[in-house]
């Protein structure tokens, strides 16, 4: 029989549990109980001496010990050491004992000798499964040696979680002895952290039983008050065999290294997101102040609570920037200004629009000249009174609570354009090198959408100076005609167009309404239209019908270069015959307006755009009665994304029909009802409304009668001229009038008519049945004819001929005296 055996005075104290029962005390290790007489009848069976050897409490209670739990050879011992510990001495060790079903159990066992009722002696004995005491003491040695040797700070908590237990590595982190932390909770122990948040987390595992790996927290220890630290700790819920929950354990890990680098990290990335996102945003426009704003919206309230943008004056009125002078002062003007919350600093800067000048050895200054960024990480007032442009601004800022400032200049292809601030006031991180560096990405994208919008706002003007050059300066007054006409550069392009009219006063009170369309855009587009206006209006001022002015522009646009295309429509409106001769070079079609209202599109050969070559072109003739109006557009005006052109073209038709309107009023009535978003082109559009001819303007003799014909022309032409108040002019208009109805007799054969016209000046036109054109022929002084045209030119201010389909007509101009017309 194996037997170990110590005195009980060696045992660990009084405490009759020792080891076994503090075990009990947490139901590690089962401890069994039994109480026996002096001649060893069992009295008393505990559940874990049950549990342990196999008999229940009804079998055992009332036999004798020897007999149950030893084999006969070992009874003898048993007997003998029964008699010892009965004897008044304490006994502890361990003894095999047998078990109910035969196999033989290692118990380590602690007797004590009572008394009992009435003196009686009684022996009460615990014992343990030495099997499970050894596997415990090893498993408490592993976590002694995890404790005590574990680089991981540990910890055990209780159920209200005040520390229990910590090892050494957990009170170096802290900075805080073990004993200092036994009893207190964490908020005590560690008021520098987020305690509350921690604390919520580890009621959580106790509440659900889940572990919580990896949460972070983060602040200042004892060990460690000047610097902010970050771990990461995991939680798991204690709790015994049978379910009952006594405490949380955690071990933390001190990662503040690895929480420096996520944080270094995610400021990269949120500047690659705010670089990002701000070359989205920034530079949409060829809008100078838009361009500010828009950088404004990208820092504000990310990367700034406040943010300025200030342009040179000389950026905003296009001209080129310039280095900035050593000894002079420099002048900005305020173009954008934003706050991530009403701090009041808006009221202590400059407001949109206002200039704003800078001492030459001011700050401000310096950094515009140097073009590198001027940081002041931490302000006070002495620092702000040498970045302001006043003294008065120093009070307001302070007020405001501005801690970090950084200026940037705006800087393209060289050139100082401006300078942008950026203030922290609510943020209460100071401005660093990482944030010089994202700013300068930022200004550097802006800056040069900035000078691109200079560069276009300057080239546009250019553009727009010519094009308004070389569309008509003012529209004469036509006799008989009523002309109103609208020209809107496109609001979505960038560049010009090359949209035009004309009104082109002809002889005979006669009037060309021309409108065009050069294809493509800029500068050369309006130089094209230029060059096809002036030749338009001087072909269309040599008399020729609208066909043949065409047939010369398509000549004229094919040799100004490759690829220059235009359309154009040219109509001639005889206010005396109250007819339209119209042609068109692939030309949108003229809208007529009868006098009740009703419009509709005239139909007119389309022809070709100009420029292609070679092509005829042909004009249709219609007559145009009293209060009738024709109108001539360009596309700009009625084609539109997404909709059909005719569409377009029905619209302006019923826009314009309907009596009752002026032509100003219908002009602003089409332009409200096409343009309502602004245009993707340019628009030119004529309107013409015929008037009723006043019966002292015009005066027709019909010739016929042989040769008494220019004698009666003459007179004629004088009672004409006397009733009009023109008797200044008679003896010239006589003379004139003589001369071409001599020549039509000589040359033409068949005089048609005289008609007499006054407008801006006095025309005198003879019609004739011939076809050929009177010429300026030299002449000696010997020769008695010949000298009539001659005449002619020398005394009008001005003469010419035209073809009509029945013949021609041979005019001659005289100026009227002031005040005549």
């Amino acid at each position: 029989m194996r037997r170990h055996e110590w005195d009980a005075t060696d045992a660990a104290g009084p405490d009759p549990g020792g080891t076994s029962a503090r075990l009990d005390g947490h139901r590690l290790v089962p401890l069994a109980t039994a109480l026996l007489q002096d001649d060893g009848l069992i009295l008393h069976w505990s559940e874990d001496a049950e549990a342990l050897l196999g008999y229940p409490a009804d079998e055992a209670v009332g036999s004798y010990a020897a007999q149950l739990l030893t084999a006969s050879d070992d009874r003898p011992e048993v007997l003998e050491l029964f008699e010892r510990i009965m004897g008044g001495k304490g006994w502890s060790g361990v003894f095999p004992v047998r078990h109910r079903d035969g196999h033989t159990v290692e118990l380590e066992f602690r007797t004590y000798p009572i008394s009992g009722p009435g003196g009686t002696l009684l022996l009460l004995a615990t014992a343990s499964d030495t099997v499970a005491l050894h596997r415990v003491e090893a498993d408490l040695a592993v976590l002694d040696g995890i404790f005590g040797q574990s680089p991981i700070g540990m910890a055990v908590y209780d159920t209200d979680l005040r520390y229990v237990r910590l090892n050494e590595s957990l009170a170096r982190m802290n900075g805080v002895p073990v004993a200092a932390h036994l009893g207190r909770r964490i908020s005590s122990v560690l008021p520098g952290i987020n305690s509350a948040e921690i604390e919520q987390i580890m009621r959580q595992v106790l509440a659900t039983g889940r572990p919580v790996v990896d949460a972070r927290s983060h602040g200042r220890v004892p060990g460690d008050p000047r610097r902010d630290r970050a771990w990461s700790a995991s939680y798991f819920r204690l709790e015994d065999s049978t379910g009952r929950v006594f405490g949380v354990c955690s071990s933390i890990i001190d990662v503040t290294e690895r929480f420096q680098a996520e944080a270094r990290a995610a400021r990269a990335q949120e500047r690659l997101s705010t670089i990002a996102e701000a070359t989205a945003r920034i530079g949409t426009t060829l809008d100078l102040q838009r361009t500010a704003e828009e950088l404004i919206e990208a820092v504000v309230p990310r990367f700034a609570d406040f943010a300025t943008v200030d342009l040179l004056e000389t950026v905003l009125r296009g001209s080129e920037p310039t280095a900035i002078p050593e000894d002079r002062s420099v002048q900005l003007r305020a173009v954008a200004v934003g706050e991530s919350y009403e701090s009041g600093l808006v009221h202590a800067v400059d407001t949109i629009g206002e200039v704003s000048e800078y001492a030459p050895g001011r700050s401000y200054t310096q950094c515009l000249r140097s073009g590198r960024p001027l940081l002041r990480a931490h302000v006070d007032e002495e620092v702000l009174r040498g970045l302001v442009a006043s003294e008065d601004r120093v009070a307001p800022g302070i007020e405001a609570g501005i801690h970090s400032y950084l200026m940037l200049p705006l800087t393209a292809r060289g050139m100082v354009l401006g300078g942008a601030e950026f203030i922290r006031m609510r943020n209460p991180e100071p401005f660093t090198a990482a944030d010089v560096a994202l700013a300068e990405e930022l200004i550097a994208r802006t800056a040069l959408a900035i000078d691109n919008a200079r560069l276009y706002r300057r080239e546009r003007e250019t553009a727009l100076t010519l094009q308004r050059s070389l569309l008509p300066q003012e529209i004469h007054r036509t006799l008989g005609l009523e002309i109103a006409y609208r020209y809107l550069p496109s609001s979505v392009t960038s560049e010009v167009g090359g949209d035009w009219f004309d009104v082109v006063p002809l002889s005979c009170g006669r009037v060309a309404l021309v409108v065009g369309d050069v294809m493509g855009h800029g500068i050369r587009a309006a130089a094209t239209m230029g060059q096809l206006r002036t030749v338009a209006r001087t072909l269309a001022t040599l008399d020729m019908p609208p066909e043949q002015v065409l047939t010369r522009l398509d000549e004229t646009a094919s040799g100004i270069g490759e690829g220059q295309f235009a359309t154009c429509i040219c109509a001639v409106y005889d206010p005396l015959e109250r007819t339209v001769q119209v042609a068109s070079a692939g030309h949108l079609p003229p809208v007529w307006v009868a006098p009740d209202g009703t419009a509709r599109r005239v139909e007119v050969p389309p022809g070709v755009p100009l420029g292609v070559g070679g092509v005829a072109f042909e004009s249709v003739g219609f007559s145009l009665p009293e209060g009738a109006m024709v109108a001539l557009y360009t596309d700009g005006l009625v084609e539109r994304r997404g909709h059909d052109l005719d569409e377009g073209i029905d619209l302006f038709a019923r826009t314009l029909s309907g009596p009752g309107r002026t032509l100003e009023e219908s002009c602003d009535a089409v332009l409200g009802a096409l343009v309502t978003d602004g245009t993707d082109d340019d628009i030119a559009m004529i309107m013409a409304r015929v008037l009723p001819l006043p019966a002292d303007r015009v005066a027709t003799l019909p010739l016929t009668g042989g040769g008494r014909l220019p004698g009666m022309a003459r007179r004629f032409t004088r009672s004409t001229l006397d009733g009009w108040g023109l008797s200044g002019l008679s003896d010239y208009a006589e003379l004139l009038v003589s001369e071409l109805v001599t020549n039509a007799l000589l040359h033409a054969d068949a005089p048609r008519r005289l008609r007499l016209f006054r407008d801006r000046v006095l025309t005198l036109e003879v019609a004739d049945a011939g076809g050929q054109t009177p010429q300026l022929r030299p002449f000696a002084e010997q020769d008695e004819g010949g000298r009539g045209m001659f005449l002619v030119s020398e005394l009008a201010q001005r003469w010419g001929s035209r073809l009509t389909r029945d013949g021609k007509v041979v005019w001659a101009e005289l100026e009227l005296p002031f005040g005549a017309v």
